[in-house]
């Protein structure tokens, strides 16, 4: 195995090998790591083998609370300068973002995350997802993996086979399945709190709720809705997910496009697709009250979080919401039992409340309150 490893970024920096003679750049992953408020990173694997054609990043953020727990992302980076940087910055936010996930979650996990670079339609075979298992076994346990975009319950089989350090494999491997079930009840179970904080009743009954995305989420985030007695109105870029959902609810109604989702009068607006769906646009269109949905990553940029409050749109912080998949994975290494974790997620309903409640107390936004009780956690995990 080929590896570079940046080691407690906080202290040292350890490379096997040679490096260029580059000066990093302002928005460079070295100036993330040690010149950044975004950095902070306990250790940085660089993985390559050149048999399968792996090319991989594996980013551990805090292990505070516990080994650091996140999934593998497979991805073709189409940075215009260097997609290797592109993904090494990837994998920094993201694991970072696995912290605090963790954290709020209630788990005993710090944050994690790892990408494979490249297009896994075109690259991925069981030759590169045995190496990657290697390197990931190379930690000795400080990185939980598990499944995230590009990659799948089958694949975690096939890594499982070289790292025992691995979630989201298969129920005849072991493992807990498919995690968007619990993921789906998660972000329900925010959304009975959002309900709770601005109706005064924890129930969608005889509201109107917009979900853009019924994919591996959104579609499971229906039938929760519907079954509280809510009114559901759906759109996706995938036609056949759209079809899948009416097929099954004849009495939902589609729209043509997120654009038109957030134009139509609703009382909660659940993204459920892709990061970033709440930006300057978005925030002035929408007419929903409540936000709270699966995507991770929701708001564009900073000061976002402060547009929504302004405007009177509670938004439920994301990473809180969609925790149920994480919780999941989690439970699995202890031999999984599906009440158990199920019941975890349903304490996403008290964690969301008393985000609610500490953003009023402090005069923030519900997501900067959500930061605060994270970093609280984690900093008491440290000095345990």
């Amino acid at each position: 195995m080929g590896v570079t490893t940046v080691t407690d970024v906080r202290h040292t920096v350890s490379v096997d090998g040679p490096t260029g003679s580059a000066v990093p750049g302002s928005s460079s992953p070295l100036t993330t790591l040690f010149a950044s408020d975004q950095g902070g990173h306990e250790q940085v694997l660089l993985c390559q083998d050149l048999a399968s054609g792996l090319k991989a990043v594996i980013a551990i953020h805090s292990t505070a609370l516990g080994p650091a727990l996140g999934g593998t992302r497979f991805h073709a980076y189409t940075s215009e300068t260097r997609p290797e940087e592109a993904a090494v910055m990837d994998a920094l936010n993201l694991a970072r973002g696995m912290s605090y996930k963790n954290a709020l979650a209630g788990l005993d996990h710090g944050g994690g995350k790892a990408v494979i670079i490249g297009d896994p339609e075109q690259i991925k075979t069981e030759e590169l997802l045995l190496a990657y298992g290697r390197f990931v076994a190379s930690l000795g346990g400080r990185y939980v993996t598990a499944c995230d975009v590009g990659t799948y319950v089958a694949d975690m089989d096939i890594v499982a086979r070289e790292c025992p350090w691995t979630t989201g494999r298969s129920p005849s491997a072991g493992g807990a399945g498919d995690s968007s079930v619990l993921t789906a009840y998660g972000v329900f179970q925010g959304m009975r709190a959002s309900a709770q904080a601005s109706w005064g009743e924890p129930t969608l009954r005889g509201r109107r709720v917009g979900i853009a995305g019924v994919g591996k989420v959104g579609h499971h985030l229906v039938e929760h809705l519907l079954e509280d007695g809510a009114e559901v109105v759906v759109t996706d870029v995938r036609a056949e997910s759209v079809e899948r959902v009416r097929a099954r609810h004849p009495e939902v109604t589609a729209v043509a496009d997120t654009d038109a989702l957030i134009r139509t009068e609703l009382d909660a607006y659940a993204p459920c697709a892709l990061g970033g769906a709440l930006d300057d646009t978005t925030v002035a269109a929408l007419t929903a009250r409540v936000v709270c949905g699966a995507a991770n990553n929701q708001l564009a940029h900073p000061g976002i979080e402060k547009d929504l409050a302004d405007r009177g749109i509670l938004y439920a912080p994301d990473y809180v919401v969609n925790a149920g998949g994480v919780i999941q994975v989690a439970d699995e290494l202890h031999g999984f039992d599906f009440d158990r974790a199920k019941a975890k997620a349903a304490k996403i309903f008290d964690t969301t409340l008393a985000i609610f409640d500490r953003a009023q107390t402090d005069g923030i936004p519900p997501a900067a309150a959500a930061d605060r009780l994270a970093e609280q956690r984690m900093a008491e995990g440290r000095h345990s």
